[in-house]
Formats: structure tokens, sequence, C-alpha cells
């Protein structure tokens, strides 16, 4: 199971990388529910100076079996500064 997790990580941030051009950050989930995989991941949105200003965003990923994208969406978004996650957020 560790590996095919570790599998469907790589395959949701590589293709969440070239469907949104960013600069990905920390994975923040991963889970399989029957046959799909949910996976979160932090990006950067827009660089600020100084760093605690800039807005990471999180993106959830499902994923088939195969490892394809079924669909993305932007969940939330937060200053860097901003340490305590939105309501519903997973972390």
């Amino acid at each position: 199971m560790a590996e095919a997790m570790v599998q469907m990580i790589q395959k949701a941030r590589e293709q969440l990388s070239d469907l949104t051009h960013l600069e990905l950050g920390s994975t923040l989930s991963v889970r399989k529910d029957d046959k799909v995989w949910h996976v979160q991941v932090e990006a950067l949105e827009k660089k600020s100076l100084p760093d605690s200003q800039d807005i990471l965003a999180t993106y959830g990923v499902t994923l088939d079996e195969g490892g394809n994208v079924l669909d993305f969406a932007r969940t939330s978004m937060r200053k860097r500064s901003d340490t305590t996650l939105p309501e519903g957020a997973e972390g």
C-alpha cells in the first residue's frame, strides 16, 4: 500500500504542476476511497516580499487507480504567515 501511495502522490504532483504551472510545496494528505485516490498539495500562488506574505493554496486532486487525474480544485488559500488551517481543511 505504501508503494502505491508514493506513486499516486508523484503522479498527482506531476500532473497538477503541468495543469497549473505553479510551484508545488508540501503534500498535505493522501487517501484511497473505493477506486479513487485523493491527494492534497500546497502550491505557491503568488510570491511576495517578505516571504511571510506569499499566498499559498491547497489543491485537491482525484486520481483513478491508474494514476490519471479525474479532477482537481483549489480548496483554500492563505498567507504563508497564517498558521491556522481554514475551516474544513485537512491537515
